[in-house]
């Protein structure tokens, strides 16, 4: 005879009810949200307050723009040595006593560079190039251009001469009159020094423009080749055509 009795009928069908009932619970408080409901998500990751100074600025989220290639300036082919050149935009912008130029702040939407690398009109393939512009492109939110400007010149205003290489570089700023909505150009000079590195007793200059147009700011970096002198004519001349592309792209 067996140890165990059953258990009466009524009992279990009531017992079988209840678990069937729980069961059901369980299943509708697992898969179903409350109405209107939106489903959970992450808290975005904040950046360090102790981020070195000199990362470039971060675009905002809230307005994306894309920059297109037809906004960068394209050199005429008498003096285009190469074709312009993605670059990132760290290594675009140039740098004095500090991060004069990378100081766009919170209201950047996008930023881009390109470069592009130049020789003297009808000189032949074989020689060296003469130098290379790097152009660098930030849009911004309501008023962040002409506070780049503004902080900009406040940084070159603090900055009259700084160390490269071992050569002393002397800056000077002045208005660059007729373009865009307001620009400035900066010269640097320093003691020449042949191939390799003895001082000739000359000296070498290269320049940067800093141009507006409405909420865009473009900075061009003219590099001679090789720690030689830039060309301030081929410069002008890139600064106003880079000017008037991006008033085509703006429209």
């Amino acid at each position: 005879m067996s140890r165990y009795t059953a258990l009466p009928m009524a009992r279990t069908r009531r017992a079988l009810a209840l678990l069937g009932t729980v069961a059901l619970a369980a299943a509708c408080t697992a898969t179903e949200d409350p109405p209107g409901s939106a489903p959970a998500t992450t808290a975005p990751a904040t950046a360090s307050a102790s981020a070195p100074p000199t990362d470039p600025p971060s675009p905002s989220a809230s307005t994306p723009v894309t920059i297109p290639t037809s906004a960068f300036v394209e050199l005429p082919a008498e003096l285009r040595k190469s074709p312009r050149r993605t670059t990132p935009v760290e290594e675009a912008l140039p740098k004095l006593c500090g991060n004069e130029f990378g100081t766009g702040g919170r209201q950047v939407t996008a930023s881009a560079a390109m470069t592009v690398t130049y020789q003297k009109a009808g000189e032949p393939a074989s020689n060296v190039p003469q130098g290379m512009i790097h152009q660098t492109i930030f849009t911004f939110d309501g008023d962040g251009a002409s506070g780049y400007l503004g902080r900009l010149r406040t940084g070159v205003q603090a900055c009259p001469s700084y160390d490269q290489s071992g050569n002393r570089v002397t800056v000077k700023s002045q208005a660059l009159p007729g373009v865009g909505d307001e620009a400035v150009l900066l010269t640097r000079t320093w003691p020449e020094t042949s191939l390799n590195g003895e001082r000739t007793g000359g000296t070498a200059s290269s320049q940067i423009a800093v141009a507006r147009v409405d909420s865009t700011v473009t900075v061009f970096d003219d590099q001679g080749w090789e720690g030689t002198s830039g060309n301030p004519a081929i410069l002008d001349r890139v600064v106003r055509d880079g000017v008037r592309a991006i008033d085509a792209w703006q429209g």
